[in-house]
């Protein structure tokens, strides 16, 4: 009796046994896979830091930066510069927004003396966007340090092309710390943007969605000749290490910092390239500027919610779905009347085409509603800068042909392959 009752203990002991080995290898497991998925990736600060700083050795440092230049611990590049005793930062200089983003979209920000550092804060986006002589002359290196969002109407692309010209003409080295691109190297869509319409939201001869970091694409824009430069100018790119490609943002473990007041969350970055371009014509729809979905909606008074995302959900679009949404902005087109129309999903994002989107939207708007022709109902001023945001006058001239959308898919997509196959040898990052 004795005996069984012995093996009785031993057995229920063994059990336990096994179930807490299996339990703390499972909870291990878990730990691994979350130590993983939560490992950040290094940024070019992160990998300039950890050489000592040891290209800025020596020199006065200038730095074009923004509430984003931060390492991966969300530490400011400001303060990492200011505070590195081998580092000698004299001056910043601040895009759209201003270095510490106190300004809105298109606001002129003037030169001012930082209260914490007691630098000068060159403007960017005031008198002039391209750093002039007088702000130079005291710089022996420029360092751009500033997060994008991967799409061509974004403006900081536009202010470090300006700056390496700049640089150039005053022989001065110009370095960017690389960051993300938060829709991946991968995606590259629209029309590359022809010379008559380049402005500063559409500078450079790249498709609208052009799949490279800001490092990948200062290489891109000096070799092949799209800025203008010395012969002999090289910018110094700092790589990040772990990144790649394929990568989300969320798959870089970083946090996100928002690049402007209407990008608030990394995901932001996707909807903007589907309606931004639309969103230029402001009196003739909402594109949830204004609303708590910044670029993820369409709406207007005259629209019906229900007829517009059936339309739209009958074309079964590869990677999109749309909802019937009505909405009341609180600011910008729209403030406080109610408006109707739809909220999009992204369902694939491999799938999904960015650009093309706002353009399924208007070729359903133009069939459902012929009367409220988005372009007449929207400003002459308003019509140019739709142009020069997608960097053609083709769509408007097709959509006012009553082309069909293939025509504009065609035309946004014709430019695709080439660019990928020219931009190849620039990527830094597999």
């Amino acid at each position: 009796m004795q005996i069984k009752i012995m093996k009785m203990y031993f057995s229920l002991f063994s059990i336990i046994f096994f179930s807490l080995f299996l339990s703390n290898c499972t909870a291990k497991e878990s730990v691994t896979k979350t130590q993983i998925k939560n490992s950040k990736i290094m940024l070019g600060i992160d990998v300039l830091s950890d050489t000592n700083f040891e290209l800025l050795k020596g020199k006065k440092v200038g730095l074009i930066t923004n509430p984003t230049g931060v390492n991966n611990k969300l530490k400011s590049t400001v303060d990492i510069l200011f505070e590195a005793k081998n580092v000698n930062l004299v001056a910043l200089f601040g895009p759209e927004h201003g270095v510490h983003g106190e300004a809105d979209a298109g606001k002129y920000v003037d030169f001012y003396i930082d209260k914490k550092t007691k630098l000068p804060v060159h403007s960017l986006y005031g008198k002039t966007r391209k750093p002039s002589k007088e702000m130079l002359k005291d710089i022996d290196v420029l360092v751009y340090d500033i997060q994008d969002i991967g799409t061509r109407s974004y403006t900081f692309i536009s202010t470090m092309g300006m700056a390496m010209e700049a640089a150039s003409e005053n022989g001065i080295e110009f370095i960017v710390l690389d960051r993300p691109n938060p829709l991946g190297g991968n995606k590259i869509e629209g029309n590359i943007a022809e010379p008559k319409y380049f402005s500063f939201i559409s500078k450079f001869p790249i498709p609208y969605v052009y799949g490279l970091t800001c490092g990948e694409l200062a290489r891109f824009l000096v070799e092949e000749k799209l800025i203008k430069t010395n012969a002999d100018f090289r910018p110094k790119v700092i790589s990040m290490q772990g990144w790649k490609r394929k990568m989300s943002y969320e798959e870089t473990g970083l946090e996100w910092i928002p690049t402007s007041p209407h990008i608030p969350h990394s995901y932001s970055a996707y909807f903007y390239p589907m309606t931004g371009i639309l969103g230029e014509l402001r009196d003739a729809v909402s594109i949830g500027v204004g609303y708590t979905l910044p670029f993820q909606v369409i709406g207007a008074e005259w629209i019906n919610s229900s007829e517009l995302s059936t339309e739209l959900n009958s074309r079964s679009i590869p990677g999109l779905h749309f909802r019937p949404i009505t909405f009341t902005p609180y600011y910008a087109f729209g403030k406080g009347k109610t408006l109707h129309g739809v909220q999009i999903y992204i369902t694939d994002f491999s799938k999904v085409n960015l650009v093309a989107t706002q353009f399924h939207a208007m070729s359903a708007l133009k069939k459902l509603y012929p009367n409220q022709d988005v372009f007449a109902l929207a400003t002459e001023a308003q019509n140019k800068m739709f142009n020069k945001a997608i960097g053609s006058s083709k769509v408007f001239e097709l959509y006012n042909q009553n082309a069909n959308i293939s025509d504009v898919l065609n035309f946004l997509d014709k430019d695709v392959e080439m660019f990928r196959e020219k931009s190849k040898k620039y990527y830094l990052y597999d």
